[in-house]
């Protein structure tokens, strides 16, 4: 695993945006297997691990056992997934509409728990990627806030696939912006700013990521014959 190298280029880039804060680190454990999960797990500055799919994650988590890193679902969440979801993740980053809003609250509130989310905001505007677009952030951001059982601690986004890096800066901008007018609107401190992957990660440190998603660079490329 490339861990020295990848807090090099942590370190590099917060010191180039000066910033003194941290930036966590979700290491992205899809395809990957719990072996090398555990393994990634004994690295000091690795703080979540990241699936993509409900299946995948409940199969692993039966096996993990106990961890001292929390999971959270990453990718997009279909609504007939929402109770396993809310039964075997620690937080849900991947909000995307006011009825998902509505069942995952329904559903925690059955559980008896409140749980974290982010609202996901498709910033690239690529019909790929999931998330709210960008003109329907406010009416998701009152539907989420007005949810008793969840508790809105920010949000996440994806960057466009592009050599452009001042399209992805404008993404991870844009994400920043709307972080920032909705802390103005709520009063809510939604402290976590989640963008910036392998390919980009860099560059949505200088525009504020507070959390960074990094698979590949931190396996190696993945089989997706076993996924």
């Amino acid at each position: 695993m490339n861990a020295e190298e990848i807090l090099s280029r942590i370190e590099n880039a917060m010191s180039k945006s000066g910033r003194k804060d941290k930036v966590f680190f979700a290491a992205v454990s899809k395809t990957r297997t719990v072996d090398e999960m555990k393994e990634a797990e004994k690295i000091p500055f690795v703080d979540f691990f990241g699936e993509n799919r409900v299946q995948e994650a409940e199969s692993k988590r039966k096996v993990y056992g106990e961890s001292r890193i929390p999971w959270r679902l990453i990718g997009h969440l279909q609504a007939n997934k929402a109770r396993k979801a809310a039964e075997i993740f620690d937080t849900i980053d991947s909000i995307d509409s006011p009825e998902l809003a509505a069942r995952l609250s329904r559903i925690a509130g059955e559980l008896g728990k409140v749980i974290p989310v982010l609202i996901e905001v498709n910033t690239s505007g690529e019909a790929s990627k999931s998330g709210v677009d960008p003109a329907n952030f406010t009416e998701l951001l009152d539907a989420v806030i007005s949810q008793e059982n969840l508790r809105l601690d920010g949000l996440m986004t994806v960057g466009p696939i592009t050599d452009d890096e001042r399209g992805i800066r404008n993404a991870f901008a844009n994400l920043r912006t709307l972080s920032e007018n909705a802390r103005k609107k709520t009063g809510l401190e939604l402290p976590v700013l989640s963008m910036g992957m392998s390919g980009d990660f860099e560059l949505a440190i200088l525009e504020g990521s507070t959390m960074i998603r990094i698979g590949t660079l931190l396996f190696g490329p993945r089989d997706y014959r076993h996924s």
